[in-house]
């Protein structure tokens, strides 16, 4: 039985009664055909999932993420069916207006370590390029608690950056983390410098999103993982032109 399923034409997206998440999707020789079940229960981002962008009365939106799905089933690369698994990551985000008029993009990292921790984390950049006071993010443990973390409890810090020659933009492809709290040290790594996805004519955006690689500490314990980066804001009008 079908609980919510979203499709366009034959692509499609839908949960059944199980809790399984199924997506499917082709298009000249390229296409998804997988099965994803949450490995630890939905958490709520911020005050009880209400993730605040901003000073102004509705400037934020309701966010929550399932961190860690294991995922299996087929991709289909060049026409040809390939198997897979691993592990995936579902965020959900909505609201009505989101930035203000100062605020130019933004910094998010979601990420999964293998001692069984995910972390979810962003940066709101101001026109200054200071981080903006509703910057946060969330810790999950192994079992599936979460945490939140506020802006004075992360620090990070940009490393080498990578120029793109379509767009003439600067992206930080590197990037350090520490929590302090959570006795957490990490190193990201874009998996490939060009991840730029050029939308300007379609959406009015041109960004980077994509793969990242994490080396680190926990609890003095070393440790690795994958993750995905989003940045925002580094080229082309500001998101809060786009977002309010």
């Amino acid at each position: 039985m079908t609980v919510t399923r979203v499709w366009n034409e034959d692509w499609e997206a839908h949960l059944d009664s199980s809790g399984h998440h199924i997506l499917r999707a082709a298009d000249n020789g390229i296409g998804v055909d997988l099965i994803l079940d949450p490995a630890k229960p939905p958490i709520q981002n911020d005050a009880e999932g209400v993730s605040a962008k901003g000073d102004e009365p509705g400037n934020g939106s309701h966010y929550y993420s399932e961190t860690r799905m294991t995922t299996a089933g087929s991709l289909i690369v060049d026409g040809k069916k390939v198997a897979v698994q691993g592990l995936s990551w579902m965020d959900h985000e909505f609201g009505t207006t989101f930035l203000e008029a100062k605020q130019k993009g933004w910094d998010w990292f979601s990420i999964q370590l293998d001692d069984g921790t995910d972390l979810m984390l962003f940066q709101l950049r101001r026109d200054d390029n200071s981080r903006d006071r509703h910057s946060s993010g969330t810790f999950v443990d192994k079992d599936g608690q979460a945490c939140g973390i506020a802006v004075d409890q992360f620090k990070l810090d940009q490393g080498a950056s990578w120029k793109s020659q379509a767009s003439g933009a600067t992206y930080p492809i590197e990037w350090h983390i520490s929590i302090p709290d959570k006795n957490l040290d990490l190193n990201i790594k874009a998996a490939l410098a060009d991840q730029e996805l050029r939308a300007a004519q379609s959406s009015g955006t041109t960004y980077w999103e994509g793969s990242v690689d994490i080396k680190g500490k926990h609890n003095g314990r070393d440790v690795t993982g994958r993750g995905y980066l989003e940045m925002t804001g580094y080229t082309g009008r500001a998101m809060s032109e786009l977002l309010r």
